[in-house]
This record gives C-alpha cells, sequence and structure tokens, in this order.
C-alpha cells in the first residue's frame, strides 16, 4: 500500500513542457525532491537542466537530447545511480531548467533623466533614453550562484530589472565622460549604444549572461533642459543674423533694444536711464540706424554683400521697407557710375 502510494507521486518523464513565454528558470516539482521512479529526462531545443544533488551544483545538461537516467553513460547520472541504488534512498534530487534560446526585444527606459554637463555650451542637460536589448545565459553555472539562487522560479521580467539597474549605471558613467553636445546626441546613439553593451558585456561575463544585442531608439529632454536649448539656439541665431550684419551679437541687441524702446512711448524713461543717455530715446535710435546704414553704404564690399546686410537689418525692423528701397536704389545708381 506504501509502495502504491509513492508510486503515484513520482512522475516517469522529467521535462519543461509548455514553459511561459516569459520564464528563464523553472525547477521541475517533485515529491520532497524524490526522483524514484524517473527514468527519463527530456531536454527540448531552447532549454538546459542543472542538476543538484544534496544542495550542491553537481552538473549542467545544455545539448537537447533524451536523457535514459537508468542507462546512459553521463558522469553525474552514473554516478547518481550508484548513489541512489536504483533511486530507492532519501537523497535528494533537485532539477532546474533553464533557458537558454536567446531573450529578444526586452524594452527598457530611464525612470529618471540622466544627469551631465555639455561640455560645448556648458549647460546642465537632463536626457531621457529608451530602446531594447536580448540577452543569452552563456554560463549557467554562474548565473544560478550569483543571482538566482536557490529560487524555484526565475522570470525574464526579474533579470531585465537586474541587467536595466547596471545598464542605467553604466549609461550614465559614460554620457558623464563623454560630455556629449545636445545638439549631436541622436547622431551618436549608435556609438552610445556600442560602448555601453561592451561595458555590460564585461559586467556580466561574471554572471554567467551575454548581451547580444542592444540599442537605444529614442530620446526626450526634460522641460527646463528644452527652455535652456531653446534660449541658446536663439543667441546662436541671432549671433549668426549680427555677424552677417557686420555687428556684434551685443551692437545687434542694443539696436533692438533701441527700437522697441522707441516704438513703446512707456518704456522711454526706463530705457533711458538704463542706457545711461538723457536724450530721447527716438532720436538715438535714428542716430545709430544712419551711422551703420552709412557704415554699410561705405564699406569696402561687393553691393550684394551691403544689400545683404541691408535685408538683415530690414527683417530685424531696425530699418523700414522704405529706407532699405531707398538704400538699395543709392547702391545700384552708384554701381551704374
Amino acid at each position: 500500500m506504501l509502495k502504491k502510494f509513492f508510486n503515484k507521486q513520482l512522475a516517469s518523464v522529467i521535462e519543461w513542457k509548455n514553459p511561459q513565454i516569459n520564464a528563464l528558470l523553472y525547477k521541475f516539482p517533485s515529491t520532497h525532491d524524490e526522483i524514484k521512479d524517473a527514468s527519463k529526462l527530456i531536454l527540448a531545443p531552447g532549454q538546459g537542466c542543472v542538476l543538484v544533488y544534496e544542495g550542491r551544483i553537481t552538473d549542467v545538461l545544455t545539448e537537447s537530447n533524451i536523457y535514459n537516467l537508468a542507462t546512459d553513460n553521463h558522469p553525474f547520472i552514473t554516478t547518481l545511480l550508484k548513489i541512489r541504488q536504483n533511486f530507492g534512498s532519501e537523497h535528494k534530487l533537485k532539477i532546474y531548467f533553464f533557458r537558454t534560446a536567446e531573450v529578444v526585444n526586452q524594452y527598457w527606459g530611464t525612470a529618471s533623466p540622466i544627469k551631465y554637463i555639455d561640455a560645448s555650451y556648458n549647460l546642465p542637460i537632463e536626457l531621457g533614453l529608451n530602446g531594447n536589448f536580448s540577452y543569452k545565459i552563456n554560463q549557467p553555472l554562474f548565473l544560478f550562484s550569483d543571482v538566482i539562487g536557490a529560487q524555484d522560479n526565475y522570470s525574464t521580467d526579474q533579470m531585465k530589472q537586474v541587467i536595466t539597474e547596471r545598464m542605467i549605471s553604466k549609461i550614465r558613467s559614460v554620457f558623464a565622460q563623454q560630455k556629449y553636445a545636445y545638439n549631436v546626441i541622436d547622431a551618436e546613439l549608435t556609438n552610445i549604444a556600442q560602448e555601453v553593451a561592451q561595458q555590460l558585456n564585461i559586467d556580466f561575463e561574471s554572471l554567467g549572461l551575454q548581451i547580444t544585442n542592444y540599442n537605444i531608439t529614442g530620446t526626450h529632454f526634460d522641460d527646463d533642459t528644452v527652455e535652456r536649448i531653446g534660449r541658446i539656439a536663439d543667441i546662436t541665431a541671432d549671433t549668426s543674423a549680427a555677424q552677417q550684419a557686420g555687428l556684434s551679437y551685443v551692437e545687434m541687441e542694443k539696436l533692438r533694444a533701441l527700437r522697441d524702446a522707441a516704438q513703446n512711448e512707456g518704456g522711454l524713461a526706463g530705457m533711458g536711464a538704463q542706457l545711461g543717455v538723457g536724450m530721447e530715446i527716438g532720436k538715438m535710435f535714428g542716430l545709430e540706424k544712419n551711422q551703420l546704414t552709412t557704415k554699410i553704404s561705405e564699406e569696402n564690399s561687393d553691393t550684394f554683400e551691403k544689400l545683404k546686410k541691408l535685408k538683415i537689418l530690414l527683417d530685424e525692423h531696425i530699418i523700414t521697407q522704405e529706407e532699405f528701397d531707398a538704400l538699395k536704389k543709392q547702391l545700384l545708381n552708384n554701381l551704374n557710375i
């Protein structure tokens, strides 16, 4: 009666049937970890097996096959047969299946922004990243001993958390070292991904993992960074426009300030005090404008360059359309002399 009871508890085949899509490790269920009457161990393609006997990892099987525990001449199985006396002892055997197939398309993203200083503009950057990666188990003993431990089940979601935490640390380190200018980050994503993957594989080698594919597919600047970038872009564009007009950025800003003040009677007193002048703002703006247009008209350059500079002043509303037309006519008349 007792023998019949145990026979009902013990399986005749040990296999990992229909593993869940996110399963990475699975402990074969057995009564009191005793596999007394089991005669076959089946490994399907994409599966491996860790054998733990009396609390010690004794062997790792990675080749898909059907192992006949009673007859196969596998080193551990042969030893096991001798020790267990035809599976009639109380010695404990635990069998863990693990995934040898590649785990693909694991999506990741930064929960908090990557912070660093842009080396080109000395600008504080806060950047979010996302992408995907793939990996496989290449040293199951390392992984089982140092990461999974004695857990009966381990999922790809759990491993994804382990990988992502280390990945974000590596990304922060790469950005802190390289200090990429914000305007080249998208062009450098492939190189950044390659460097991060290389560093990750060095770390994960000791854990029994290999990153087989790693990509950064998206970037996102936080609102404060976007605002700072916008201000720098405006200043850069204004500086370029000023240079094309033969002015410095400061000179262009001064003309703009005078222009705005001259158009806003309520701001005349304040602007005059700020500029440290006593004369009426409109007259001062007119004087500055006349000096600039005279300088452009008399400079030693071709007519096209002069007209281009005047057109910039027109676009900036420093001079009016009528003033531009008059200066243009004067330059063209001088050209015909």
